[in-house]
């Protein structure tokens, strides 16, 4: 059996979801001129065939915490179940087995620095099946987090975008604090972003209006943005890879920016280490990946050295799903 075939209209609704997570059908519709019905019908489809989930993530930088990317190159017998492993903890956003399956890539995000150290450099580093271990601060995002991949599938006219988008978040003046009920919030849209309201009081152990005003505080303050999961074969992305980039520090600025406006490109931030940027690429075939290093990234100023993985097998994109 093939993949499932989207339309316009399953485009224009991930995309809607994308800007907005918790949108009501009602409101999508009003904009793209159907039915709520319609709408709801189309999202329990995208559900069942292409996997579309959204779901609450958060901003760590909002929170004053860091963001690493962590490559561990591995023996092959223990690859995989060590990927599942790192894919079941709370702290990884992203896992991916590349290069022969013999090398674990994985996005981390300790809530503390004890947590980081506990996994760097107590965990992975008495795994004797890990030959090396190298982790990379992310330092700055040029594109990724609240931009999320679907708003590049320029579904929507700007007067649709602009009607579904939320409103900017601020810029706190000094890291945000996070309470139990906060917690418990994040924790429960970071498994469904559309949990009803209900679901929410019972999470939180708070009224209806106070779980509206905590909402609109973490959305407003930055910390809380929507994401949508959602597998790449019908958009054709069926080829991913991922990019190390050296290049130049006077460069960097500029290199980051043009990423950030290639449609193929779905993450791409400043990093420490040799490699100083870091990027997730999809394609239809190898052969459209070629075409993008040798022409786009071959035509940027700047890059003294690239290397590419293809992704063989993506074990969690943002949240874990071993059934997927």
């Amino acid at each position: 059996m093939g993949a499932p075939t989207l339309d316009s209209l399953d485009l224009q609704i991930m995309q809607a979801l994308q800007l907005d997570g918790r949108a009501p059908f009602s409101r999508i519709a009003t904009v793209l001129g159907v039915s709520d019905q319609t709408v709801a019908r189309r999202y329990r489809r995208l559900r069942s065939t292409v996997n579309v989930r959204v779901l609450g993530m958060t901003d760590e930088n909002r929170l004053g915490r860091q963001s690493w990317l962590v490559r561990m190159h591995c023996t092959p017998d223990v690859a995989e179940q060590l990927a599942d492993a790192l894919a079941k903890r709370p702290d990884t956003l992203y896992v991916n087995l590349i290069s022969g399956g013999t090398e674990v890539v994985c996005g981390m995000k300790p809530r503390s620095r004890k947590e980081r150290d506990e996994l760097l450099f107590d965990r992975l580093q008495r795994t004797p099946q890990i030959v090396t271990v190298t982790a990379h601060c992310l330092l700055h995002s040029f594109y990724g987090g609240p931009l999320g991949r679907l708003n590049k599938a320029n579904a929507l006219t700007p007067d649709q975008e602009a009607a579904l988008r939320l409103p900017p978040p601020g810029s706190p003046d000094a890291p945000v604090t996070l309470d139990a009920a906060d917690k418990a919030l994040l924790a429960t849209v970071r498994r469904d972003g559309r949990a009803t309201l209900t679901d929410l009081q019972k999470a939180t152990d708070q009224s209806e209006s106070a779980v509206k005003r905590r909402l609109e505080t973490l959305l407003s303050t930055g910390v809380l943005y929507f994401d949508v999961q959602y597998d790449h074969g019908p958009l054709g992305q069926d080829v991913g890879a991922m990019l190390w980039l050296t290049v130049a520090p006077h460069a960097l600025a500029e290199v980051g920016r043009s990423l950030a406006a290639h449609p193929e490109v779905h993450f791409a931030s400043a990093t420490t280490g040799q490699a100083n940027i870091v990027a997730s690429v999809h394609f239809r075939s190898p052969d459209e990946l070629y075409t993008y290093l040798s022409e786009k990234i071959g035509a940027l100023s700047g890059i003294q050295a690239v290397e590419s993985a293809l992704i063989l097998r993506q074990i969690k994109q943002l949240n874990y799903e071993p059934n997927r």
